[in-house]
C-alpha cells in the first residue's frame, strides 16, 4: 500500500453500501411497465389507424413498451449502482461510513471530504486528491489526530464479507499493471490467514515510491479499472 504504515493499509478498507428504503419504490413502476405490455399488445392485434393489416401500428405499440432497467441484482444496474436509489442491502454499513464522513468534516480537519460513492464505497480518487495537499496527507485516513479512528473501526466492521481471493487477485494485477506502466518498485499483495495484504510500496514506514510523479499519477490512472470497488484505497 501506498500510505505510511500497515494499519493505514487496513484502514483503507472503508465504504459503504447505501440503504433499501426506496427499492420498493423503485420496483413499482417496473411492475406497471410489466402490466401495461399485454394492454399495448391486445390495441396492436385489434389493427385500425393507418388501415391495411395494422402490421406498422402494431410494431410502433410493441416499441414503445418501457423496458425496466438491466440488472446485475435487487436493484442494482450493470455498474452496481441502483437505478432508483441506493443499491438493496448493506444499510448498516453505508451509515457508518456516512458517521465517519461526516466526523472526518467536523473534527477530522477535512471540511471537503467526499461523500460515499452509491456502491457505499469511499471515492478514494478524491481522497487522494485531497490528501495530496500539503500537509493534509497526515490525518487523511482517521482524521488529524486520529479524531475518527472510532468512527472508522464502526465502519470497517460493517462492511460487508469479502471474497479475499478475488480481492487478492484483483490487487495481484494491479501492482503487475503499475510496475508495466513504470512503478517499477510497486510490490504484490501477499495473502495471510486466508486476508490479503495490499501490495504498493515494499517499505511504507520509508516510502520509496513518489506518489507525485508525473509516471505514478499515469500508472495509478491506467490501471484503477484493475481494482474491484472498495479496493482503490488500500494499495
Amino acid at each position: 500500500m501506498d500510505g505510511p504504515s500497515s494499519v493505514a493499509a487496513s484502514v483503507g478498507r472503508m465504504n459503504f453500501p447505501i440503504t433499501t428504503d426506496r427499492r420498493a419504490a423503485s420496483v413499482r413502476p417496473r411492475t406497471a411497465a410489466l402490466v401495461a405490455v399485454p394492454v399495448l399488445l391486445l390495441t396492436a392485434a385489434c389493427g385500425g389507424g393507418n388501415g391495411g393489416d395494422g402490421g406498422a401500428e402494431k410494431d410502433v405499440a410493441i416499441a414503445d413498451v418501457p423496458r425496466a432497467p438491466a440488472t446485475n441484482g435487487a436493484g442494482a444496474d450493470k455498474d452496481g449502482e441502483s437505478a432508483g436509489g441506493p443499491p438493496a442491502g448493506g444499510s448498516e454499513f453505508y451509515d457508518a461510513q456516512m458517521a465517519y464522513v461526516r466526523c472526518m468534516r467536523a473534527e477530522g480537519g477535512y471540511k471537503d471530504f467526499p461523500d460515499p460513492r452509491l456502491s457505499g464505497y469511499l471515492d478514494w480518487d478524491r481522497i487522494n486528491e485531497i490528501g495530496s495537499r500539503p500537509g493534509a496527507n497526515a490525518g487523511i485516513k482517521g482524521g488529524k489526530g486520529g479524531a475518527c479512528v472510532e468512527e472508522l473501526t464502526a465502519a470497517m466492521a460493517a462492511e460487508p464479507e469479502r471474497d479475499q481471493q478475488k480481492d487478492y487477485e484483483s490487487m495481484l494485477a494491479h501492482a503487475k499493471c503499475m510496475r508495466d506502466n513504470g512503478v517499477s518498485r510497486f510490490a504484490n499483495p501477499t495473502m495471510s490467514g486466508g486476508n490479503v495484504q495490499p501490495g504498493g510500496d515494499p517499505n511504507p514506514v520509508s516510502p520509496s515510491i513518489d506518489l507525485n510523479s508525473p509516471v505514478y499519477k499515469q500508472a495509478r490512472e491506467t490501471c484503477a479499472p484493475k481494482l474491484l470497488d472498495g479496493l482503490d484505497g488500500m494499495q
